[in-house]
């Protein structure tokens, strides 16, 4: 049998990426697995040395880290081998989706080997292929706010960014087109979810399932400030969807045209217009049963 390609983030979750690659490798001595490890300490470096191998000299990827990290795995591997997530991240949304483990990796590593893996969906905007969540419009310049701030590290972070934000943030008009369905609205924040949730547990698309071929588009008309800050909290059981601000529609193709910027996966893709099409059983990956 082929080795296994570890993809690896050891400063995933403020460090903890490092303690799961040991975990991991550990495990794989034991069971003597083989593995050749990709762990370098920059993101740019991991990618380098990814693309620089061949990837048909792999039976499957283990990617360890978080949602950012499987983002660039997807998008490097996702054609040539099954990719296996072993979550090390701060949210780690995806692995929510598929029902993984989320602190003994050691379980997902026994999926991995034990079980045929299955093919499942994925997302692609603006010719970038993403996994759980691509969103436009306030969480968007959250991203932007919390990503050029040093201190605090973790969530926390996004929660004071959303704080400084919001007292400014005023709705964008957007053209909107869900299949053949086109319309103009009014959005504080639009998400297109093949999986359910982003920001470590937020079910901002509650009912989407990565297995029927479509997205679920959440659309977040304009509500006063104090209002918003009522609704949030409803996001981590998806009870937000019964707002009566809230829209939800379902479909195959998205276009989103407006003054604002897009991201996936916790990853910045451009400034819009944003392209969005479902890409049905495009990753062969491993879920337990998800409830």
């Amino acid at each position: 049998m082929k080795p296994n390609l570890i993809f690896a983030n050891p400063t995933s979750g403020k460090g903890r990426g490092a303690k799961v690659l040991s975990k991991t490798l550990s495990y794989l001595d034991s069971q003597k697995i083989r593995y050749n490890v990709i762990a370098a300490s920059s993101l740019s470096a991991s990618l380098a040395e990814l693309n620089s191998r061949n990837l048909n000299e792999f039976e499957r990827c283990l990617v360890i880290g978080g949602d950012g990290m499987m983002h660039h795995a997807i998008n490097a591997v996702s054609d040539f081998l099954p990719i296996g997530l072993i979550p090390a991240g701060t949210g780690n949304d995806f692995a929510r989706a598929l029902g993984l483990e989320l602190r003994y990796p050691e379980r997902n590593i026994d999926l991995f080997l034990s079980r045929q893996y299955e093919a499942i969906d994925l997302g692609e905007v603006n010719g970038r292929r993403f996994a759980a969540i691509c969103s436009t419009g306030f969480d968007s310049i959250v991203n932007e706010r919390a990503n050029s701030m040093s201190w605090p590290r973790g969530k926390r972070k996004y929660d004071i960014a959303m704080l400084q934000e919001l007292p400014r943030f005023k709705p964008r008009r957007y053209q909107i087109t869900v299949d053949e369905k086109s319309f103009e609205a009014e959005a504080m924040l639009i998400a297109v979810g093949n999986g359910s949730s982003y920001g470590g547990g937020m079910k901002v698309c509650p009912n989407a399932d990565l297995r029927d071929g479509m997205l679920d588009v959440m659309l977040l008309h304009p509500v006063p400030k104090f209002e918003f800050l009522k609704i949030f909290p409803q996001v981590y059981s998806g009870g937000h969807v019964k707002h009566p601000q809230v829209e939800i529609l379902r479909g195959r193709s998205i276009a989103i045209k407006g003054d604002a910027i897009t991201y996936a996966d916790g990853e910045r893709i451009a400034p819009t217009p944003a392209s969005i099409t479902a890409l049905p059983g495009v990753l062969r990956t491993w879920m337990f049963d998800v409830q």
